[in-house]
């Protein structure tokens, strides 16, 4: 079983605005509802690919009600911790250009906490578990390094997809596979990247650290796998930008599909690719079918 975990999950609500005004009343184009969480954009994605995953974390209130029966209602399994505060509610404005308001999340009990983690420990040797998002600030920071550490103990595989030291302190428990984009590979090292040769290079430096297998989406300039076999750029694929939100944990959907069709790393690299790049061009998660479009396009480069 594939395990997703968002810690702190949240109803989207995506609204457009053809000619935002600032300080005045705009009305919306249009506007919709979906259950938003890395972790959720992951399951998704997977769930279109014909790949069965659960959904673990907290959830609660009316938009938490909300969250669990949309993914329900297409077919994604949840055993979500239930709290007593609302999940959050995160905004995505959509003018000319995206712009983003998330909320910070409710508080998580002492109880509550400890539900979760009895969930944790039921994990089975031969899951795989996912880690991506943030962690509510009623959390410690290290606590993805406390679900590691309970993983750990059966040698059950992760996948994890956070930043700065909430990543750093989990590599030396040696994740599968870890996602950074540019921007955060440059804060883990404190530099600048300017060429695909440096992103190899720090790239490396995280396998140093433990990772088996890193990818690092470059955006418009397509995405570098690395792992200490090989080294792989795939140019990005021409094409409208009409979503960012949920691109990269497409990617990660995209691996784990390969992985678990028992596809090379390379072939999985190019499902991610497909996967990330379909979500991309698309209001919501990308389907199958213009993922396997996409697919065809993908172009693998060995460096």
């Amino acid at each position: 079983m594939i395990y997703t975990t968002t810690l702190n999950p949240s109803i989207d609500y995506i609204v457009k605005v053809l000619n935002f005004k600032e300080g005045e009343t705009n009305r919306s184009h249009y506007e919709m509802k979906i259950p938003g969480g890395k972790g959720i954009m992951v399951s998704k994605l997977l769930n279109n690919l014909g790949i069965n995953s659960h959904n673990i974390g907290f959830v609660g209130g009316f938009t938490g009600d909300f969250i669990e029966k949309s993914l329900k209602e297409i077919g994604i399994g949840t055993d979500f911790t239930k709290i007593k505060d609302d999940s959050r509610i995160n905004v995505k404005l959509k003018t000319k250009i995206e712009t983003e308001i998330n909320a910070k999340g409710p508080k998580i009990r002492p109880e509550e906490e400890n539900d979760f983690f009895g969930k944790i420990k039921n994990i089975k040797e031969d899951d795989l578990v996912v880690l991506s998002g943030s962690i509510p600030n009623s959390l410690s920071n290290d606590f993805y390094e406390r679900i590691v550490v309970e993983l750990n103990k059966k040698n059950i595989q992760f996948i994890i997809d956070t930043t700065g030291k909430k990543l750093l302190r989990v590599l030396k428990y040696k994740p599968f596979l870890i996602k950074p984009n540019k921007k955060e590979l440059e804060d883990l090292f404190d530099v600048e990247v300017n060429s695909l040769e440096e992103i190899i290079i720090y790239g490396k430096k995280l396998l140093d650290l433990g990772a088996k297998n890193v990818i690092v989406s470059l955006g418009a300039q397509g995405a570098v796998f690395v792992n200490k076999f090989m080294s792989i750029y795939a140019p990005a694929i021409k094409g409208k930008l009409v979503n960012s939100v949920g691109a990269g944990d497409s990617m990660v959907g995209g691996f784990i599909f390969g992985i678990e069709n028992e596809l090379s790393v390379e072939e999985s690299f190019k499902w991610a690719v497909a996967s990330g790049t379909a979500t991309a061009f698309s209001e919501d998660i990308g389907s199958r079918k213009f993922i396997e479009e996409m697919y065809s396009k993908v172009t693998l480069i060995k460096k």
